[in-house]
């Protein structure tokens, strides 16, 4: 039986081109960039190759973009760099309650240093009221972070709307996007969303785990978490993961080429998992805004009356891979904070899966996920209910 993957929120299959240019890189261009040999300007000209492809992909300037180990660091030097830099200690920020722990946690971070951060609540389908947004800003607020998709429920918040709040109210706030879960997936254009910072990560969208980068808008200035030697311009020191920057630039020009095609086609996939399960008379509700409005690539269902782990294990054992919530805490009892900020009841709550699809899955790989989802729903619930 052939696997079938729909976790790609929490990290995707590499493309094979863009494993064979790191297996390539690894073994025969292992150069440090920093040197000023062959080999070291032949590891060089791979890091601006993958900075082109990517700022390509953004719509923004080679210069602007840092390259990190990931989304998470990016969040974190974006958040830390813009608050560490104005070092006032009445500094104030705003985020949302749904945000990626690496956004949270930084936060309550920043908060325990001294300053004041606002977690602006969101509606039942996960949006960021504008006019909470409206009242939040103030004259010492520094940054206000937001992300363009959740990566649970696949909420798109509007971003244009919200740069524009922001520079209307107050001129000298600072706008980051964690982009992590819409990169290369939605159009972006920071330009005309009005934002300052955005982060993004290679192993979303098929490139490698450990290259993440963040888009830092020309005239912003941030303090750097490490002190070390000049790579990234001293921003991000360290020699850089030469390897998984290239993979992550191939991986950016290889979904530049798919990116409107590649979104028509997970929207139909995850209408078909969602319409066949109704249709076969499942009762499941979907968390999170209408299909059409999500990002294409997020489904996330409640299933009332079967318990998320014991529907997700009966998958896996059917090589059907699928998620309880996040990543970085489906391992913890605790429920999803995403749900629990949307309103959910508790037989939703603690039903809820999220199946997310890549231009790898295919609409056989779902009939037949519907095909053995469909009987074991029944079967758990009769069992359970005994």
């Amino acid at each position: 039986m052939t696997e079938i993957y729909l976790d790609n929120s929490a990290t995707t299959r590499p493309f094979d081109e863009v494993i064979a240019l790191c297996s390539h890189i690894q073994r025969d261009n292992y150069g440090n960039p920093s040197s000023l040999h062959a080999r070291g300007i032949a590891a060089e000209k791979l890091l601006n190759e993958a900075r082109r492809n990517i700022a390509s992909l953004l719509q923004c300037r080679e210069d602007e973009l840092y390259f990190t180990s990931g989304g998470t660091e990016a969040n974190n030097l974006a958040l830390k760099g813009i608050a560490y830099r104005r070092q006032r200690r009445d500094g104030h920020i705003i985020t949302t309650q749904i945000e990626h722990p690496s956004v949270l946690n930084c936060c309550r971070r920043l908060e325990e240093e001294g300053f004041a951060v606002s977690f602006l609540p969101v509606d039942r389908q996960g949006y960021l009221d504008l006019d909470e947004l409206s009242r939040a800003i103030r004259d010492e607020t520094i940054l206000v972070s937001t992300s363009h998709v959740n990566n649970e429920i696949g909420t798109i918040q509007p971003v244009e709307k919200i740069g524009a709040i922001i520079k209307e109210l107050n001129p000298r706030t600072l706008y980051h996007i964690d982009g992590v879960q819409s990169f290369a997936k939605i159009p972006a254009s920071l330009q005309h969303w009005q934002a300052d910072l955005y982060s993004c990560s290679a192993h979303k969208i098929h490139g490698p785990k450990g290259a993440g980068a963040l888009w830092v808008r020309k005239g912003v200035s941030l303090q750097p978490l490490f002190q070390g030697g000049e790579q990234e311009k001293t921003l991000r020191p360290g020699t850089e993961n030469t390897a998984a920057i290239a993979g992550f630039g191939l991986a950016a020009r290889i979904n530049e080429t798919l990116l409107e095609d590649n979104a028509a086609q997970l929207y139909r996939l995850k209408e078909k998992l969602y319409r066949g399960l109704q249709q076969a008379g499942v009762e499941v509700y979907l968390n999170g805004p209408p299909l059409e409005q999500a990002a294409p690539h997020i489904l996330n269902l409640s299933f009332p009356g079967i318990k998320s782990e014991v529907l997700l294990h009966f998958l896996e054992e059917n090589e059907i891979y699928v998620s309880a919530g996040s990543a970085c805490h489906s391992r913890r009892p605790e429920p999803s904070h995403v749900l629990a900020a949307i309103g959910l009841d508790e037989s939703r709550l603690f039903s809820a899966l999220r199946f997310s699809f890549s231009s790898f899955n295919n609409l056989t790989e779902i009939n037949r996920v519907i095909e053995r989802i469909v009987p074991a729903i029944r079967e758990l619930k009769t069992y359970q209910g005994r």
